[in-house]
């Protein structure tokens, strides 16, 4: 059985699906533990973009790519109520062990928007081996000295989600699965969907409002088609409330809901966000770097936050900034 088989079977009884993806003619050196945003799954988030991929750059670098879906992607997920960050670490914990186990080589972990709060929690535990924590456009803290409104609304936001839990509800939605899958063929409903991808934050939704204007900048930045791929990628495309109310908890401060302890991080970070997308606010970066670890924080100028992954420009403009060798 080869090291790829092995990984997988060590994994098959976890809640999450494990993605090992193809690496080039040498043996890697390392593995890239990779986690998706909110609502997504690893193929949809770094296997999909047109020309080489995240996944093909990694492996062209020494890299064994390594996925992690969600169980709220992988699962039925009716049992979301208690699918929060907490649950989200456990699991990955679990695959880390089996990579330890089977692979036995270093790791760096790789996410974007919600994995990459994801990849910053696990980094925080004690005994975290991770080399890097790699970073693609995500929110920490707003600063609550320079930012008092956005700490403010972030905190409201996250009494929001713990209310629609008390109410019962345990998945939103955000709908983009079936709207690309309604858009193909379809020129008026495509044109919907590019306004909605590159004015996200006009939009209604709880969270939008957390996007300098978009999910991506427009004009060269987006490809519909590589957007379309990823989205007919997806199981269920939900996002768990608990992980959203999680989330908010963090962007507002609200330690007493959800915490990471960012002074605990001891591996590198390298923290690309985009200026579209989740924007500039740098705290965590701040607190991270406090604690005594290395910390490289970007932002990149004229990008959303999808673009960072799936923009034909990310290759050239995100990608050496994020890993940096």
């Amino acid at each position: 059985m080869s090291m790829t088989e092995q990984l997988v079977e060590a994994c098959r009884d976890l809640p999450v699906r494990v993605d090992v993806f193809p690496v080039g003619a040498e043996a890697p050196k390392r593995v890239a533990v990779l986690l998706p945003g909110g609502g997504l799954n690893a193929r949809a988030s770094f296997a999909v973009a047109r020309g080489r991929s995240l996944v093909e750059v990694l492996a062209g670098r020494g890299y064994l790519p390594v996925g992690i879906t969600p169980r709220e992607d992988a699962q039925d997920p009716s049992g979301a109520a208690g699918w929060g960050l907490a649950a989200h670490r456990a699991d990955a914990e679990r695959v880390l062990a089996g990579i330890e186990r089977v692979v036995g080589l270093p790791y760096d972990l790789l996410g974007h928007s919600a994995g990459a709060a994801l990849a910053l929690d696990l980094a925080a535990q004690p005994g975290c081996a991770a080399r890097r924590v790699l970073v693609l456009d995500t929110t920490g803290p707003y600063d609550p000295a320079t930012e008092p409104q956005l700490a403010e609304r972030a905190g409201r936001l996250c009494t929001q989600f713990q209310q629609l839990l008390a109410a019962g509800e345990r998945v939103l939605d955000p709908g983009l699965k079936a709207a690309f899958a309604a858009g193909a063929g379809n020129p008026e409903v495509l044109a919907q969907l590019e306004y909605a991808l590159t004015r996200t934050a006009e939009l209604p939704g709880p969270a939008n409002w957390i996007y300098h204007r978009g999910h991506s900048a427009g004009g060269e930045a987006l490809d519909l088609e590589v957007w379309a791929r990823a989205m007919a990628a997806l199981g269920s495309g939900v996002q768990p409330v608990a992980l959203l109310r999680d989330l908010a908890a963090l962007w507002g401060g609200r330690s007493e809901v959800y915490r990471i302890d960012w002074a605990a991080i001891r591996a590198e970070v390298r923290w690309v966000n985009a200026e579209l997308g989740r924007g500039d606010h740098d705290l965590a970066p701040r607190l991270i770097r406090a604690g005594g670890a290395r910390v490289d924080y970007r932002v990149v100028p004229g990008l959303g936050h999808g673009d960072v992954v799936w923009s034909p420009l990310a290759e050239n403009a995100v990608w050496p900034l994020l890993l940096g060798e």
